[in-house]
């Protein structure tokens, strides 16, 4: 097992994770962006809208694994929940994050 076999190995097992205990996807990106394409059943704020829409999240009462386009926004939105008490994991990219589902 290579370094990125175990590195994203990890990753993998830490969404599995998440998802068992009841894990709700959050994806964060723009609207034309969830409109060309997203994982079902995943819920839609933007990151740009999450300061304003925290209270929403909470009230999901879940973990949250988070994504986006490339993996940057959903990690920013990731330590946003985390900070604000949610249990929140970094997904990555969303078409990656699909195909581990």
């Amino acid at each position: 097992m290579g370094l990125l076999d175990f590195i994203f190995g990890a990753k993998k097992r830490q969404v599995e994770d998440y998802v068992k205990n009841g894990a709700l996807i959050l994806d964060v990106r723009t609207q034309r962006e969830w409109d060309a394409g997203h994982i079902e059943n995943s819920i839609h704020i933007p990151l740009s809208e999450l300061n304003n829409r925290v209270d929403e999240v909470k009230k999901l009462n879940k973990p949250i694994i988070t994504c986006c386009a490339s993996g940057v926004r959903s990690a920013k939105a990731a330590k946003f929940l985390n900070l604000n008490n949610i249990e929140a994991t970094n997904g990555g990219g969303w078409i990656s994050l699909k195909s581990k589902l």
